[in-house]
């Protein structure tokens, strides 16, 4: 099993999900205006437990995965943010890659979070996989995201379909 690290920021600790995350982490992916531009519907409780055990499952196997995101004010959990390999049936094909992602409560959306988080995420990704591209998929429909992207410095490399049209990023 691979360690996984703690990471901090000013504002925000990323740390390894730990099993009392997972009300939490069903109430992030059970809300409507989480998953809107994911998949469009909300996860069941089963899904979210599946989703979890999935995160340890990318540490174990892959050497990264997500972190939870806690709130260092309040110490809440407030989303969760990192790296997978999701080995998506699509083209042009993203597998070998350390796919980007995130997703945080939408109650602190707008404050600059997952730029923070996935700031210093990429940073350590980079350090441990140097030789390794990272990616991302966002629905064109996602602004905020978008803009996410934009400022972490990736850039659109294609237009696909998987389960409704995205863009594909790489950095």
């Amino acid at each position: 099993m691979t360690d996984i690290p703690t990471l901090e920021t000013g504002r925000l600790i990323l740390r390894p999900h730990r099993r009392d995350d997972f009300d939490a982490h069903f109430e992030l992916w059970r809300d409507e205006d989480v998953v809107r531009f994911i998949s469009g519907v909300p996860s069941t409780r089963e899904q979210s437990w599946a989703r979890l055990l999935r995160i340890a499952g990318m540490w174990h196997y892959m050497g990264f995965g997500f972190f939870a995101i806690e709130e260092k004010e309040s110490s809440r959990f407030i989303g969760e943010a990192g790296f997978l390999e999701a080995k998506r049936d699509m083209q042009p094909s993203i597998e070998g890659t350390m796919e980007v992602g995130w997703a945080l409560m939408p109650s602190v959306h707008g404050k600059g979070y997952a730029t923070e988080a996935l700031k210093a995420i990429i940073s350590w990704g980079e350090a441990q996989f140097p030789a390794r591209p990272m990616t991302c998929i966002i629905s064109p429909d996602n602004i905020s995201s978008l803009k996410v992207a934009e400022k972490l410095g990736f850039k659109e490399m294609a237009r696909a379909d998987y389960n409704g049209p995205i863009i594909q990023f790489s950095r």
